[in-house]
């Protein structure tokens, strides 16, 4: 199954701004089954700038971008959420703890992973198919970074904080292409230099 960049159902300047991938038609179920949740993360995306001063800024436990976009969205009413899951056989039960979704809303999952080891993608993927297979979202969402960003981030003399092994597209694609998630629905917004502003 090949993955696409569907530019119908997604709004032009989105698609000036972000790279936009999906996987197992994962647009679709976002637009039309979820389409509050939908238009909630357009106005997010459109409303985010990637400010210079966040690319210096030295990370703590969350980067100022991460830190930014995750605040929008809980200023929406999407919550950080964990959930309790566990099988039951026979009468015996056994725990099956997922990890706690950053943003989540009705049946929507999302996930900003900025500049995080690039292990942390197969958490998230997993974490959506186990939660799409339980019937408990319809699709997850990752917002990260495209590949072209690198050029940005040597001009500001930042490109070995941003190095090869941690989150962006290219480490992203293979993995969702390689069965990572299942068969839930994914949607990926890569953030394009387009989205930078020099403040």
């Amino acid at each position: 199954m090949e993955m696409l960049s569907n530019p119908q159902l997604v709004p032009p300047d989105i698609h000036d701004r972000y790279e936009v991938v999906e996987w197992r038609n994962g647009l679709p179920v976002l637009k039309v089954a979820n389409g509050s949740e939908w238009s909630e993360i357009l106005k997010v995306l459109r409303e985010f700038k990637l400010k210079r001063l966040y690319i210096k800024k030295q990370g703590g436990r969350k980067s100022p971008i991460a830190e930014n976009l995750d605040g929008r969205f809980y200023g929406l009413g999407w919550v950080e959420k964990a959930f309790d899951t566990k099988i039951v056989v026979d009468g015996a039960v056994s725990e099956t703890p997922t990890h706690s979704v950053d943003c989540f809303k009705n049946r929507v999952a999302l996930e900003v992973e900025w500049n995080n080891k690039d292990p942390f993608f197969d958490r998230d993927l997993n974490n959506f198919r186990i939660l799409f297979d339980l019937g408990v979202i319809d699709v997850g969402v990752i917002i990260t970074r495209c590949d072209e960003l690198q050029q940005i981030f040597k001009n500001l003399g930042e490109g070995k904080k941003y190095g090869s092994s941690t989150t962006h597209m290219a480490k992203l694609l293979p993995r969702i292409r390689g069965g990572g998630a299942g068969g839930c629905p994914i949607v990926v917004f890569g953030i394009r230099g387009a989205c930078y502003v020099d403040e």
